[in-house]
């Protein structure tokens, strides 16, 4: 996937909501575990499950789809380039995520497609979380 760099301006504010989420293992529920790689971005009153996977070369990051996820994968291309691929999977779809994902993947070949989002996707909905 390529895309327009970010915005210069948005890209520092963007830095800056990610010096200020704040990180903690997700909690034990009766819910399915997640991997171990899980964990809560909270940013001001909002949460997101984040999973990072890395497998050799392949790298997924799973979001909550919603602002606080989107800021964490918008983190991610900042630091690691435009994503080969962005998917999500609606609510639902899997225990980890019962309310859906957007899902960044880079070096690999698929990712969920339930619906297929764009960067320009990512920045207007890491705007509810910004402003």
């Amino acid at each position: 996937m390529t895309g327009p760099p970010l915005d210069p301006a948005f890209a520092r504010r963007l830095r800056t909501a990610g010096a200020a989420i704040t990180w903690r293992p997700v909690p034990r529920t009766g819910r399915p575990a997640r991997t171990p790689a899980a964990r809560l971005a909270r940013l001001r009153d909002e949460e997101a499950c984040v999973e990072l996977r890395e497998f050799g070369g392949e790298v997924t990051v799973e979001v909550t789809a919603g602002p606080v996820g989107a800021v964490v994968l918008l983190l991610e291309v900042d630091r690691r380039g435009p994503p080969d691929r962005l998917g999500s999977r609606n609510g639902g779809a899997t225990p980890a995520f019962p309310d859906g994902s957007i899902v960044a993947g880079w070096g690999v070949r698929e990712l969920p497609s339930d619906a297929t989002p764009t960067l320009r996707d990512l920045v207007e909905l890491a705007r509810y979380a910004l402003d």
